[in-house]
């Protein structure tokens, strides 16, 4: 018997078939022709989720190595920072990361183990790059721990949510010209190599400077250089990101609009379903800005404090953990996921932070620093755990049910319930 997945949601699973459409010219003509000839070089014997756990493990490597060498993610006007040749790492495993990430569907296309676990353990992967790249893409911005980071996890991670109940919704991954996965992180890879030759402080120059416009502004027409924003570079690729998520939600709406539409259903019904993503992003706003154990008046302890980063690695396994769930609702046409038990944890966590200003006491949990250090990596341990299990009871239901392994090439016979492997699993299952 399954232990997440209902017996009728499993059923439904052998329904499932990918759709997805992909406008970008970039994918079109440059990287995908790449990825056809990389996927060639791989054993079939190699299972598609061990290829996209390899290109995570990349990303986690990357993450360690910041850990390493900043563990208290200042910028690098206050320390030495980490060495330049780390942000060259940091662009190489990126890189492979989205070519691990392009061509794990071509494998299962390989192997004939195409379906739903794939599709859940893609995303899985890449909803905790989403958080993973904004923490690196930051610190290689010379950003740190600021509210700029802040506002890129949300506009970041928003992205992916969008998608993914567009997908809910329609039934297909919808990418367009410009994308996160194919232009974004293409985008990322090239910060990385500026920041690798020039170090993290280029990216705080001023963008009147770097075009020059501040000379000839000053030469003809003084009055309005005082009225025009010159926002340093790493602000003004915050502003085009933010950009791009306007364009995104109009974009992912009308897809959903339509859809909505087409099979005589209320187009407005979905808009609610953002509700759990728009509570996640005010109450951890509401934990990060809080005064915690600094007293009356303060504001924003976690933000300035080592508790940062780890308490963005909590959020990061919880946004993981709220988009699959929406993903195993698509695949297998459950009803879709409101409730997260974090939002009572969080709230209680925020409640404490703000309780010098909501009742005039001090904090009873994040009363000291160190006290709020402790209860932030607690926070990270139970959210990750969590989303652990999460991830392997639904694997477990999922590979059980279909009878196939999520890490090797293997196919269970339906009669005798005995394992084939290899080149032997895939001819049997073309059988």
């Amino acid at each position: 018997m399954p232990r997440y997945v209902p017996q009728q949601n499993l059923e439904n699973l052998k329904k499932y078939k990918y759709s997805a459409i992909d406008k970008s010219i970039l994918s079109k003509y440059v990287l995908n022709p790449f990825w056809n000839k990389f996927v060639t070089i791989w054993p079939l014997w190699v299972a598609p989720n061990t290829i996209t756990f390899m290109g995570l493990c990349l990303v986690l490597f990357n993450l360690a190595t910041l850990v390493y060498y900043d563990p208290h993610y200042l910028i690098d006007s206050d320390h030495a920072g980490p060495p330049k040749w780390i942000y060259f790492t940091w662009a190489a495993g990126l890189f492979w990361y989205q070519a691990f990430d392009a061509i794990d569907g071509k494998q299962a296309r390989r192997t004939n183990m195409a379906g739903p676990l794939g599709q859940m353990f893609d995303h899985g992967c890449d909803a905790m790059n989403t958080t993973f790249e904004v923490i690196l893409a930051a610190r290689a911005l010379n950003v740190g721990r600021s509210w700029w980071t802040v506002a890129s996890e949300i506009g970041t991670i928003g992205n992916f949510y969008l998608t993914t109940w567009e997908e809910f919704h329609t039934g297909t991954l919808y990418l367009g010209v410009f994308s996160g996965p194919v232009e974004g992180i293409i985008l990322i890879v090239v910060i990385y190599i500026i920041s690798g030759i020039y170090g993290a402080t280029i990216w705080d120059t001023k963008i009147l400077a770097v075009t020059r416009l501040d000379r000839l502004m000053a030469q003809y027409t003084p009055k309005l250089l005082y009225h025009v924003p010159n926002l340093g570079l790493n602000e003004a690729f915050f502003a085009f990101g933010a950009l791009g998520l306007l364009f995104n939600i109009a974009v992912s709406y009308r897809n959903v609009y339509r859809a909505r539409v087409a099979i005589n259903k209320s187009p407005f019904t979905p808009l609610g379903r953002l509700f759990p993503f728009f509570l996640t992003i005010f109450l951890n706003v509401a934990w990060i800005s809080g005064s915690g154990p600094l007293g009356p008046g303060a504001k924003d302890y976690i933000l300035k404090s080592s508790c940062f980063l780890p308490l963005l690695g909590f959020w990061a396994f919880g946004f993981a953990h709220m988009v699959g769930k929406m993903i195993l609702a698509h695949l297998s046409k459950g009803r879709f996921p409101y409730w997260d038990w974090r939002w009572a944890w969080t709230l209680m966590a925020a409640v404490d932070a703000n309780a010098h200003y909501l009742f005039n006491r001090p904090p009873l949990i994040q009363k000291t620093p160190k006290a709020t250090f402790i209860f932030v990596i607690v926070s990270l341990a139970l959210s990750l755990i969590t989303y652990v299990r999460f991830c392997t009871v639904v694997i477990q239901d999922i590979t059980e049910f279909l009878g196939i392994a999520c890490f090797t090439v293997r196919k269970k016979d339906k009669v005798t319930g005995e394992w084939f492997g290899g080149e032997q699993a895939i001819k049997r299952r073309n059988s």
